[in-house]
């Protein structure tokens, strides 16, 4: 694959055909970064330094990137003055010919350097020659002031290409900084505070209260009350006792809790999404893959042009002078260098790519932010994507002789020594916090508790515990499709307490909101009791849901969707369970704050704030995207014809060449750089 194809900054292409990405900076030191590449200080395990300011990798360049341009300028601009606003008359023959070379020297070296490597290697056809010979042949026919500016408006092009490329890539990078960077290690017989990539396997870790666990492990404590829907699809919090395994990604919801590391932070599936983030321009669009095809012919032929029409004139004109039609040639390959082109493909997916990382999403490659603007089927999970996975109280039901505060505060006085997640959602309910003290309280295992208040016998669980205590439980009971909780006193069935999952606060809106952009058929799939999946999707205005489902359930239900061409598909989930679709799709979006690092390894799009209304916007930005690109090329392909024409037939100078090179490709920068401005 040829690497050197037309530009020293992007494109370039491994072995593979990926599009790497590097600096004016970095190919003066003869490397090639891979694209989106971690801060080398990152992988400093457990320095104790913050490495966070490392100017190289901000969005904003160095100023040591900006010395060899403004150094050209500087002289550029006073030669041109001494020679024609002073008129002086030392300023000629050598003097003029040295103070030109010197202006040329920083902007000039490098892409010679690169040019000479380029030929070693059998690549003639390259951004790097076309300039070279073309700056140079300017100085071989006098024209030193002009030979300069080619060079110099080239180099400014790179620093703003560079510093919009910095600028996605620090945006992107952004992103992976809200995961876990933490772990409480215990060494030298006390907690410390570490980076988790320096806790070796056998170590004990300390999760405290709403904090993620950072690392797969075995728990040591007797019990631990887990948040893990991103990782199970089940909104019901789960109880882990002694012993058990531990998934990083699950959110400690009771107590101090330790646990036995397992597994290294390197061979965790937080590791290997890092990975994939590092590489999200590796997956080209068809547009930019098309270009870069283009360009491969397209070099070539101009050169051959620009050899013509320097060469050919002498068995045609009568007055043929060899340094005016050598001047057009070289106009002509100034301008055929099809930098702007070829740049704006890949910056135009970089201000996309930047603009959706601000937003909170992050695309895995450009493809899928061209792919998702055709999606038309959306499929989504129920549990994480729509709903929040945590319990709120829905209702409250009293059949005996109890105002609801006092049925509330005897509930409540019982389950506030619990921490069970269910207690806790009960205990959110809002009292005058005067409750009366339980007595007597015991833990009937799988069925509740009992206690006693105000000499009053309380049983507050399932319904299996009021069937031991003889108690009847009214028949309407069957019907709720909640978690229940139950509530009896001296022997007799008092009422009971629903507890549910809630609504996001933007899932109606975005199935609205989904509908208008184009998406056609919205369908819900969850692991979830039916009974709930489809009172969730009439809320939300979806007739087509299924609940109950295993995983593989789920992926037949996508691929049986696949089986119509005519169908683009993207699924929305966040949990283990929905990985399998998420890979199958078209395109997978997953949930990124509270998601499973399975899934938002295997999804093409990751939603940083678990907010479904994100995908709205990326739609718009997808279609933006879009838009700036085409723009760019019709912006390139334009100017470039009329230029070349004029530059045939000697109507161009070499000032019209630059600006039809340097100029239309700084215009695509900017033109990408909107991307990044623009308001969602």
């Amino acid at each position: 694959m040829n690497k050197h194809i037309t530009h020293p900054h992007p494109p370039k292409y491994d072995n593979d055909g990926n599009f790497i990405c590097c600096t004016l900076e970095e190919k003066i030191d003869g490397k090639t970064p891979p694209p989106i590449a971690p801060r080398k200080e990152e992988h400093h395990e457990g320095d104790g330094h913050d490495h966070s300011h490392d100017h190289s990798h901000d969005g904003a360049l160095g100023w040591k990137a900006y010395l060899p341009a403004l150094l050209s300028l500087v002289l550029l601009l006073s030669g041109l003055a001494i020679e024609h606003l002073l008129e002086a008359s030392f300023f000629q023959g050598w003097v003029k010919i040295v103070w030109y070379s010197i202006a040329y020297i920083p902007v000039g070296l490098p892409v010679i350097k690169e040019a000479w490597e380029a030929l070693r290697k059998g690549e003639v056809f390259t951004e790097f020659f076309l300039m070279s010979i073309a700056t140079i042949g300017a100085f071989a026919i006098g024209e030193y002031p002009e030979g300069v500016a080619v060079m110099l408006f080239y180099a400014i092009e790179e620093l703003f290409q560079t510093a919009a490329v910095k600028r996605a890539k620090n945006n992107i990078k952004a992103l992976l900084d809200v995961r876990p960077k933490t772990a409480n290690v215990f060494r030298n017989k006390s907690y410390e505070t570490v980076n988790p990539k320096t806790v070796t396997v056998g170590e004990t870790i300390q999760v405290k209260v709403g904090e993620k666990i950072p690392l797969d492990g075995i728990l040591l404590s007797e019990k631990a009350a887990l948040n893990t829907a991103a990782l199970t699809g089940e909104s019901k919090p789960q109880n882990v006792v002694k012993d058990e395994k531990v998934m990083a990604g699950s959110i400690n919801l009771d107590g101090v809790i330790e646990l036995q590391v397992e597994k290294l932070f390197n061979d965790s599936s937080i590791a290997r999404i890092l990975e994939l983030v590092q590489n999200a321009t590796s997956r080209k669009s068809k547009t930019e893959l098309l270009i870069r095809r283009l360009a491969k012919i397209y070099t070539p032929i101009v050169v051959y042009l620009a050899i013509a029409i320097c060469i050919l004139p002498y068995f045609f004109v009568a007055d043929y002078v060899f340094t005016d039609w050598l001047y057009r040639a070289l106009i002509f390959l100034v301008i055929s260098c099809p930098c702007a082109l070829v740049i704006s493909i890949p910056l135009g997916y970089f201000g996309g790519l930047g603009a959706a990382s601000r937003k909170g999403l992050l695309f895995k490659g450009a493809t899928f932010l061209d792919q998702l603007t055709k999606v038309n089927t959306l499929v989504m999970d129920k549990t994480g994507t729509v709903t929040k996975g945590v319990f709120k109280i829905k209702d409250i039901k009293i059949t005996g002789d109890f105002s609801e505060a006092e049925f509330m505060k005897l509930l409540m006085a019982i389950e506030v020594k619990s921490t069970h997640p269910i207690a806790k959602a009960i205990m959110e309910y809002s009292t005058d916090n005067n409750l009366p003290e339980a007595t007597d309280i015991q833990e009937i295992a799988g069925k509740g508790l009992k206690g006693k208040v105000d000499g009053k016998i309380i049983l507050v669980g399932n319904k299996k515990l009021m069937e031991q205590f003889v108690i009847d439980v009214p028949t309407e009971t069957d019907s709720i499709v909640e978690s229940i909780v139950m509530v009896g006193i001296d022997g007799q069935f008092a009422g009971y307490v629903t507890i549910a999952d809630e609504l996001k606060e933007d899932a109606k809106t975005t199935i609205q909101q989904l509908r208008a952009s184009g998406i056609k058929q919205l369908i819900m799939l969850s692991g979830d009791k039916n009974s709930i999946t489809q009172k969730v999707a009439k809320e939300l205005g979806i007739t087509n849901a299924k609940g109950g489902l295993l995983p593989e359930d789920k992926l037949n239900e996508v691929e049986t969707i696949k089986k119509d061409a005519t169908k683009v598909v993207a699924f929305v989930g966040d949990g283990i369970n929905d990985a399998p679709v998420l890979a199958a799709s078209d395109i997978g979006i997953a949930m990124g704050a509270m998601g499973s690092d399975v899934a938002i390894e295997t999804a093409d799009i990751i939603i940083q704030t678990d907010q479904p209304s994100k995908i709205v916007t990326g739609i718009k930005i997808g279609k933006a995207t879009q838009r700036i690109i085409w723009q760019n090329i019709a912006l390139a392909f334009g100017v470039k014809i009329i230029v070349l024409i004029l530059g045939a037939g000697g109507l161009a100078t070499m000032w019209e060449a630059v600006f039809a090179d340097v100029g239309v490709a700084l215009l695509a920068i900017l033109n990408a750089v909107r991307l990044q401005r623009m308001e969602w």
